[in-house]
């Protein structure tokens, strides 16, 4: 599927029957899996946070927080815990669960809300401190966590950040 290396070509996958394009996603999926790579929104949208924070002058330094960790995706040098929700076509993100034994406990001093475009690009992300997450969160009932509507007054309260040449 590729010329060389570094050009690839996409083929026409309209023209693909449903087996084939099966057995295409399942390729593609252990060629991923092998590399390592980002297969959902959400670890994709770690990925990206992290990168761009590194990369970005001003920005605070993060490294990936240990799997599993409840509610943190990424630690900043100074100490700060960062909770990244990936977002492509939502209109919330995803949840933030309570600490069971003490409802009001702040979990994380960051949330990072990462927009992706739809050929999974990075877009933007929106950066909410404790204090506006818990002025903007909302509560879902269904799953007992909290989230943040994406709504255009929601995400002004953020401070934003795009990459490099882009405002939207």
């Amino acid at each position: 599927m590729m010329a060389n290396r570094t050009t690839p070509i996409t083929p026409d996958l309209s023209t693909f029957d449903d087996g084939s394009l099966l057995r295409l996603r399942a390729d593609l999926y252990g060629e991923m899996k092998r590399r390592g790579l980002a297969m959902n929104v959400g670890q994709l949208a770690e990925k990206l946070a992290i990168d761009f924070f590194n990369n970005t002058p001003g920005c605070p330094k993060l490294r990936e927080a240990a799997v599993g960790t409840a509610n943190v995706d990424a630690l900043s040098r100074r100490g700060d815990r960062y909770s990244i929700k990936g977002i492509l076509d939502a209109r919330k993100t995803g949840t933030v669960y309570p600490d069971p034994g003490d409802e009001g406990r702040q979990l994380f001093e960051y949330l990072l809300v990462v927009r992706l475009k739809p050929d999974w690009t990075l877009q933007s992300i929106y950066e909410f401190d404790w204090q506006t997450f818990v002025h903007c969160r909302s509560w879902d009932k269904r799953m007992s966590a909290w989230y943040v509507g994406l709504a255009a007054k929601t995400l002004a309260q953020a401070k934003r950040y795009a990459p490099a040449g882009e405002s939207s």
